[in-house]
């Protein structure tokens, strides 16, 4: 081969050089780092919440945590970073965080003019209206001239706009930045109503001093659909977030639990041979070690695990599965085989 045959072709292969060196640039920057950088709501008891010492505990805080149980091979290697709604998109754009587990909602200007990604959708949820008991307040054509806080950013600030300019009503919106501060305008009555994803409002609602005194309005506002969110441009990345979480959906599926999936590695199902990375494309495709997500349900657990240890019937808010349950349940959790 001439020198000028071999500048030509290197000339036309550094594209996709440069391509496959950017896809996976950012797994090999959270491994070189030793940790995950991971964007996180505060305020939120089941979601994402922080005790005076510190720890993290919630649905989304292990969904961070199941990343990087399957990069790292170590759950607990995550820096949790709380972020507001207004400010999550560009700390992610910025590179301040790897990915966001924010109780995201996914939109359409949001997945196609901000340079991100939804990895999938980790929670369905609906949202709502929460009213001091004393407004007495029973639906929502009583909304009239209400008080309304509501967090900025959010899809529910403009769902409720919409909301009462569809039903020709009034209101007064209380725009804040963070959960806490929803809580604490409700508290000192500067809102008789708080607008939100309803999980959300429950988690707000379970700490009042006296949590009877809110009541939760049964008519629905809009629906929601979250997820994790990732920067564009990086689909290495954008395929190991997404395939962590329908590893935890596939997980719960197949009946791997934390407490069975060490037993489960003599299992002659093929489906959970190729889950734990004994037979098919292993863990080659996302650039992980073989038994990746094995990891994640032996370090963090299944869908369904996460899912009850943080919001369901034993856990603080006591959540019904409803559209979380898997597909066989009547829910709308599914995910693809791992073929």
């Amino acid at each position: 081969m001439t020198n000028k045959v071999r500048l030509l072709a290197i000339f036309l292969l550094m594209p996709l050089f440069v391509a496959f060196q950017a896809e996976a640039a950012t797994r090999e920057e959270v491994r070189g780092r030793g940790y995950l950088q991971c964007g996180v709501a505060t305020g939120l008891p089941g979601f994402s919440f922080s005790d005076e010492n510190g720890n993290w505990t919630g649905f989304d805080v292990d969904l961070c945590r199941a990343v990087a149980a399957a990069v790292l091979g170590d759950a607990k290697k995550v820096r949790n970073v709380p972020l507001t709604a207004r400010d999550s998109f560009t700390a992610l754009q910025s590179g301040e965080v790897d990915l966001l587990a924010h109780d995201t909602g996914w939109t359409m200007t949001r997945d196609t003019s901000l340079g991100i990604s939804f990895a999938g959708i980790s929670y369905y949820d609906d949202q709502g209206f929460m009213v001091a008991g004393s407004a007495g307040i029973t639906k929502r054509g009583e909304l009239e001239g209400a008080a309304v806080c509501v967090q900025a950013g959010t899809t529910a600030e403009l769902n409720t706009a919409d909301f009462f300019s569809q039903n020709g009503m009034s209101y007064k919106p209380i725009v804040v930045d963070t959960p806490d501060q929803a809580l604490k305008g409700f508290e000192a009555g500067r809102c008789s109503v708080v607008a939100g994803n309803l999980a959300h409002l429950q988690a707000l609602r379970s700490r009042l001093a006296e949590p009877e005194s809110a009541v939760m309005l049964q008519e629905r506002m809009a629906r929601e659909a979250m997820g994790p969110v990732v920067r564009q441009g990086d689909d290495a990345w954008f395929n190991i977030v997404k395939w962590t979480l329908f590893a935890l959906v596939n997980g719960e599926s197949l009946r791997l639990t934390a407490d069975n999936v060490v037993q489960m590695q003599t299992s002659a199902d093929p489906a959970v041979r190729r889950f734990l990375g004994f037979e098919g494309i292993k863990g080659q495709g996302l650039g992980l070690a073989d038994d990746w997500a094995a990891r994640i349900i032996l370090q963090v657990g299944n869908y369904g695990e996460i899912f009850e240890r943080n919001l369901g019937q034993h856990a603080l808010l006591k959540l019904e599965r409803g559209p979380n349950a898997l597909w066989y349940d009547g829910g709308l959790q599914y995910a693809p085989p791992f073929r």
